[in-house]
């Protein structure tokens, strides 16, 4: 079968700068494809190009007859009026539905998407709520392909998993621009980079993210052993041209022509394989050896009646790192204020070391002036910075975090996303710090400018509390994590593993709740039959679950601790097999969590059942 679309020589520019020149690829129908690529590469004026919002300086794109292209915008800006279905409707009105049909289908997507009110008004939707309904806007359509910018920003922990679950089961084609690496490899099918160290603009391969490292890590360095082959070819080939004039000229022209060519494929190579990737990220630190920053101790709060949390206790010194996951709307930004002293708790108390000095990195960019350029940005006075007591020309700061001169008199709203967070961080690096806050710092930002920030942040000697839903990022830099549920408790925990194991428990214990909670039915005339229980087959069953259970969960941490293993990190074949042993060992322990959890659910069950049956003889 033909491709759904493919891309020839595409070129595009802005002024004088160019994004991609020459771009080319396929993509086949049913695949998942995940675009990577430094911040200001292209990729979301390439998903533009494609969606057909934006138009290339040169090439051409041939897309199947017919074909149904879904589009979602890095960012969208959503009424504030209508309700969620209301909105939806509106997106179908061009379909030629009758009336029925179209109530259908939006209900049917909004269930999908996890609304409970269709008629909530869109303007009191959470940004991560914003992001589904989005999301579901472009799926109303039924496209077949379907093209997705940064779709994971904004989306909280439940809301990734959502989206990872529904998107391989819709059996339509993909491309998505994303920097989760743990998205990309439950979800890509391939995965591919822009970027112009690759010979055509554009490197691909199946499979997932690790898949990609491991080929990326091969072709990277076959490419600089050609470059050296190149090199070596070229010193030979301008030895023998500078033999003298006369013994040139008696020289086939061939050969002159040839190794005229060969230099310029040197030059080119050599831009090629230059390595300009990463940002220069390090955080200044006070040096401050107080063993506590930061006590919270019985802390509680309550939003517009709802309970937030409550009898929280938290201690944090240097070296700590505090991973803070939560629905939208937990509380996670309340319990920030409060420890920046911007809000007041409602009970409980906190305690700061003296002139404690912290650092906050927010998610919301509204404070960075859009209209100032990129110099002012960066170095708001005179020509000069002051990063850890040294002065530093805004040249070559600009230049540390991979802006190019010629953009430090552009304004700061033509900047990419990744660009404006990357100027955010330029000013936190200049604060000397003993508790760094980061709310969200990796939205936009690209693979190997987080790759940094990781390197950063588990360098940085003092505390940290962290905001993300980058569960890499999480798992690679937290000590610990607190997790708000928004309902007033707050779960501290190890690491990501423990969590998605209370979750799984808590919602067993949910759902048994909820079926205990049951209304009975009136008693029949006849008599009651003995109230239900186990089987003695089943309680074996069940007792020799829990013990499997225990058995699993030891064999999962042991696994999750040896990856940072430097001799298995160093060893891609080895980490591929461990990665793979790791996932077979959670799918073993999926499974025997689900047949405990409808074990243990009967016999909550029949537990109630008895004890409303004796009661009921009792009266």
């Amino acid at each position: 079968m033909p491709p759904l679309i493919t891309v020839r020589g595409l070129q595009k520019s802005f002024g004088s700068q160019t994004l991609f020149s020459e771009l080319g690829f396929s993509v086949q129908d049913g695949e998942r494809l995940g675009i990577l690529g430094a911040n200001g590469s292209g990729k979301s004026t390439l998903l533009k190009i494609l969606a057909g919002q934006e138009t290339a300086n040169a090439g051409e794109i041939q897309r199947m007859k017919g074909l149904r292209t879904g589009w979602l915008p890095q960012e969208e800006e959503l009424p504030a009026e209508p309700s969620v279905s209301a909105w939806l409707l509106q997106a179908l009105a061009g379909e030629a539905l009758d009336p029925h049909e179209a109530q259908v289908r939006v209900e049917i997507m909004l269930g999908r998407a996890g609304f409970s009110d269709p008629e909530q008004p869109v303007g009191q939707l959470s940004g991560g709520w914003r992001k589904r309904l989005a999301i579901a806007r472009a799926l109303l359509g039924e496209p077949r392909l379907l093209l997705l910018d940064e779709p994971t920003n904004h989306l909280d922990l439940g809301g990734i998993q959502w989206l990872e679950e529904l998107l391989p089961t819709l059996g339509i084609t993909l491309v998505l621009v994303c920097h989760d690496r743990w998205f990309m490899e439950r979800v890509c099918t391939r995965v591919g980079e822009l970027s112009v160290r690759y010979p055509d603009g554009f490197f691909s391969c199946a499979g997932g993210w690790a898949a990609f490292q491991q080929q990326k890590a091969r072709f990277l360095e076959a490419q600089l052993s050609r470059q050296a082959g190149m090199e070596t070819r070229l010193r030979r080939e301008l030895d023998w041209l500078a033999r003298g004039p006369k013994a040139r000229a008696t020289k086939a022209q061939y050969r002159i022509d040839a190794a005229n060519k060969l230099e310029e494929d040197v030059r080119s190579g050599r831009q090629r394989t230059a390595d300009n990737s990463a940002a220069g990220l390090a955080f200044t630190a006070s040096g401050r050896q107080s063993r506590q920053l930061l006590v919270l101790e019985g802390l509680g709060k309550s939003l517009g009646g709802r309970l937030l949390f409550q009898d929280l206790s938290l201690r944090l010194g240097p070296g700590d790192r505090l991973g803070l996951l939560g629905d939208n709307g937990s509380g996670k930004t309340t319990l920030l204020r409060i420890i920046c002293d911007t809000e007041t708790p409602d009970t409980g108390t906190l305690r700061r070391a003296d002139k404690l000095r912290i650092v906050l990195f927010e998610q919301d960019r509204s404070r960075l002036d859009k209209t100032a350029t990129l110099k002012e940005a960066l170095c708001p006075t005179g020509d000069q910075v002051t990063f850890r007591g040294v002065p530093v020309h805004v040249n070559a700061w600009a230049e540390r975090f991979l802006f190019r001169k010629e953009q430090l008199a552009m304004p700061v709203s033509q900047l990419s996303g990744g660009e404006q967070a990357r100027v955010l961080l330029t000013r936190l690096m200049l604060e000397e710090a003993d508790l760094l806050i980061l709310d969200e710092p990796t939205n936009d930002l690209d693979l190997d400018t987080r790759n940094l920030l990781e390197d950063s942040l588990a360098e940085f000697p003092g505390a940290v509390i962290l905001v993300s839903h980058d569960r890499a990022l999480l798992d690679s830099v937290c000590t610990s994590l607190l997790v708000l549920d928004g309902r007033g408790a707050a779960h501290q925990l190890a690491d990501l593993a423990q969590w998605q194991r209370t979750q799984r428990r808590l919602l067993a214990e949910e759902e048994a709740a909820r079926t205990v909670r049951q209304p009975r039915k009136p008693a029949p005339a006849n008599p009651v039959p003995a109230a239900p229980r186990l089987s003695w087959k089943q309680e074996q069953e069940l007792k020799a679950l829990e013990e499997k259970l225990e058995e699993l969960e030891h064999s999962l941490e042991c696994l999750t601790q040896e990856l940072d293993l430097p001799e298995l990190q160093q060893d891609p074949e080895r980490l591929r097999a461990h990665c793979q042993t790791l996932q077979d060992e959670q799918e073993r322990y999926d499974e025997t969590f689900l047949r405990w959890g409808e074990l243990e659910e009967l016999r909550l069950a029949a537990q109630a059942a008895r004890q409303s049956g004796s009661r009921g003889s009792s009266s």
